[in-house]
């Protein structure tokens, strides 16, 4: 099932990524569509068997999915995120919760100076929804003190692609619950349907620490020695990530289709 593109935006799967646009592209685009998706991802561990990058690479498949089945422009992926608990981890690259707030604060200022009044943000990693949220109410008020263009109609949605309710139904079937909290088998599954090099790392893993309280790193390290939280990323198969990635880009495409009506229809 896909979504009808948008009218008037870009459906070729190249032309969808704003990076590969030129400005008179992008000013073009505007006059029929002011909608745009963020994805919002995460570098830190996953588990001894799970990419660092793992929620940034499956924020940008989902994103660019539901770009290509709607039409709507889809900005860089924003790979850094608050990651503070995992930082007892090698390899982790955290922002503070004021960090990333500031800097999604400032990309959503950049894209409604410009015209943009729909910011769809498809996030892969749950300790940004705070620091996400906190930035829409600031830009808001900003944006307003700044009398950006369109700054009456400016609005911002958090989709946190994991959460969506047919990729929960569907990693409960296949997992139970094995899926767990963290370095789930469902968002390690989508990274081996995206990058079949990452199957060197599968293997059988002991008994997970339980799923229970995140504090601060050495409290984190402390409760779950190996980064999983009730997790068994060993269930995990590419076939069921190109599943999951097309439940995901399906209830998000309706869902951004849903949030732009009203921005199609002023």
């Amino acid at each position: 099932m896909t979504t009808k593109a948008i009218p008037g935006a870009v459906p070729e799967a190249t032309a969808i990524r704003l990076q590969l646009r030129s400005w008179p592209e992008v000013e073009s685009y505007l006059q029929q569509c002011k909608g745009v998706i963020l994805p919002l991802g995460s570098t830190e561990q996953h588990g001894p068997t799970g990419a660092i990058g793992t929620d940034a690479l499956t924020a940008e498949a989902v994103a660019l999915e539901v770009g290509r089945r709607t039409g709507v422009l889809v900005t860089p992926t924003q790979a850094f995120g608050m990651a503070e608990h995992h930082l007892g981890f090698p390899g982790t690259v955290s922002l503070q919760p004021s960090t990333l707030q500031a800097v999604l604060r400032d990309v959503v200022l950049s894209l409604a100076g410009h015209g943009f009044e729909r910011v769809f943000v498809i996030n892969g990693h749950g300790g940004n929804i705070a620091s996400a949220k906190a930035a829409f109410a600031e830009a808001y008020g900003e944006a307003h003190r700044r009398q950006l263009p369109g700054a009456d109609r400016l609005q911002c949605r958090l989709s946190n692609w994991f959460m969506a309710g047919p990729v929960l139904r569907e990693a409960r079937q296949l997992y139970g619950d094995r899926e767990g909290q963290h370095a789930t088998p469902s968002e390690i599954a989508l990274t081996l349907h995206l990058e079949p090099s990452l199957q060197r790392l599968q293997r059988p893993l002991p008994e997970p620490a339980p799923a229970g309280a995140i504090h601060g790193p050495a409290d984190f390290r402390r409760r779950y020695p190996d980064g999983r939280m009730g997790s068994d990323p060993f269930l995990a198969q590419a076939d069921h990530g190109a599943r999951l990635l097309d439940l995901a880009a399906t209830a998000l495409s309706q869902d951004l289709t849903e949030f732009l009506g009203d921005e199609l229809a002023t």
